[in-house]
């Protein structure tokens, strides 16, 4: 047996979703902590003594909303912890945390795996948390930036169920699409909106029994995802393979090597001395509440992708649409006016996608409206103005003059192809009249000619013709003169 067959992964993942909240989590001072260092700060982010906490209610509507989006339970009774640790940018010398209440539990997340075939991943856990300041390193010198101190977070536990690198990162990109889609989080890795841990073990396939966990802090990215698990994934069965155990620790990955590296000695639970907070009485969550937040949920992009394979998109198109809350909005807005929805896929991700990527603005600063891209669609498809001309000619017009009708600028523009069948019969004559020496080899067997003539009636009518009725007609003529 190879070491392949020979060892089962597996990953648990640690996310971290910084709140866009307004102010911090247990204080009024703004959360956003871009600007010059410690100046969105206060008494009560920067531990001062005699300082009392104040949860902020939009914190807790966030969560809850995320629980629900993942098919969590919502706790009713939460009640915070201190986590107690020293660090340099925790001034407090604590984390106000959850740990025995978190306060949603027991949901889930369908993914794909390796073979294309849906994978329940169950999350433990949803906990609210603050999140720390910035020690930044200059050389011979480290400084302290508190102004992320206290932003708010939301840290989403999986049960140890993903087994390789790739699921782990689709993992974790449905969250980020779902936080996007919720509102609640911008999701930016590379800005550190959303950090990722991931706790990795090997044993023996078949066996039931978890190996030793390492942790791999702070990974930046979907790519880095994989690779820093796939590279821990053979560097803990190199070590089983030489007989070597593997140690309980927290790594970190090098993205320019590849590598992990140790940076300690994994802590438990007891290293922390979790306690009751004092200073922040239970949160009560009522019925009343979580139906409120329920009302506002809008379409999921699970509850889409399923709505567009059955209007019989592929799952690449479909994923492709729910990727972006935006885009699948503007999707959704065009076929209210057309059932032509496969149309309306490759219009969006091609010639839109196409247009946005080149002027470098999102579907918010299209200026062509869902409405009027349907009606292009129901153009062709009503065989008015052909798919190349809509394409190459109308579809640019549209962007110089957004506001009016494409049939409108299609008449103006001598766009609408010619459906006449005496218009087109005295057009195929005239083209087959200036080439007999074609016609004849036609005649002779050279079927594949058929283009040649075609092209020469596009080019004629600069494509504004009905071509499918034009290939009958061409077809017939010559079979029969």
């Amino acid at each position: 047996m190879n070491s392949n067959n020979k060892y089962q992964t597996v990953i648990g993942l640690e996310i971290h979703i910084q709140l866009n909240t307004k102010s911090k989590i247990f204080s009024r001072d703004s959360a956003e902590y871009n600007l010059l260092p410690n100046t969105n700060i206060n008494e009560i982010s920067v531990g001062y003594p005699g300082t009392l906490p104040k949860l902020n209610q939009e914190v807790v509507k966030d969560a809850v909303m995320l629980g629900l989006a993942t098919n969590s339970k919502i706790n009713k009774h939460n009640e915070f912890a201190r986590k107690n640790y020293f660090y340099p940018d925790m001034p407090k010398g604590y984390q106000i945390t959850q740990f025995k209440t978190p306060i949603c539990y027991e949901g889930c997340l369908i993914i794909k795996d390796g073979n294309n075939n849906d994978k329940k991943i169950n999350i433990e856990r949803i906990h609210i948390e603050e999140d720390s300041g910035k020690s930044i390193h200059k050389k011979n010198n480290s400084y302290i930036d508190l102004n992320r101190a206290g932003v708010p977070l939301l840290e989403l536990v999986t049960k140890p169920e993903l087994n390789t690198g790739n699921e782990a990162a689709k993992f974790l990109s449905q969250i980020r699409r779902l936080v996007r889609y919720l509102g609640i989080s911008t999701g930016d890795m590379e800005k550190g909106n959303l950090r990722c841990d991931a706790n990795i073990s090997i044993r023996l396939t078949g066996s039931k029994n978890l190996g030793v966990r390492t942790e791999i802090k702070n990974i930046n990215s979907f790519s880095n995802t994989k690779k820093a698990i796939n590279y821990e994934i053979k560097r803990q069965i190199n070590e089983l393979e030489k007989n070597n155990k593997i140690v309980q620790e927290t790594r970190s990955f090098n993205a320019d090597t590849g590598q992990t590296k140790v940076m300690r000695t994994k802590e438990g639970e007891n290293d922390y001395r979790y306690f009751p907070e004092p200073d922040i009485p239970p949160l009560i969550i009522s019925d009343e509440f979580i139906e409120k937040i329920k009302k506002t949920l809008t379409l999921l992009p699970s509850q889409l992708f399923k709505k567009y394979k059955e209007l019989g998109l592929s799952n690449y198109d479909a994923s492709t649409i729910i990727d972006n809350k935006e885009i699948a909005y503007y999707y959704e807005k065009i076929i209210v006016h057309t059932n032509n929805y496969k149309s309306a896929a490759n219009w969006l991700m091609v010639n839109i996608k196409s247009y946005l990527n080149e002027n470098s603005i999102s579907i918010n600063d299209f200026k062509i409206s869902a409405k009027h891209i349907a009606i292009l669609i129901n153009l062709t498809d009503n065989e008015i103005v052909s798919k190349s001309v809509a394409s190459k000619k109308l579809f640019p017009l549209m962007i110089n003059d957004p506001l009016k009708t494409p049939l409108d600028i299609a008449k103006q523009n001598n766009l609408t192809q010619q459906n006449d069948k005496i218009q087109i019969i005295a057009l195929v004559k005239l083209i087959a009249d200036r080439y007999p020496e074609k016609v004849k080899e036609y005649k002779n067997g050279r079927s594949s000619l058929i283009g040649f003539f075609m092209g020469k009636i596009m080019k004629k009518t600069d494509g504004n013709v009905n071509a499918k009725l034009v290939s009958e007609i061409l077809k017939k003529y010559l079979n029969n003169n």
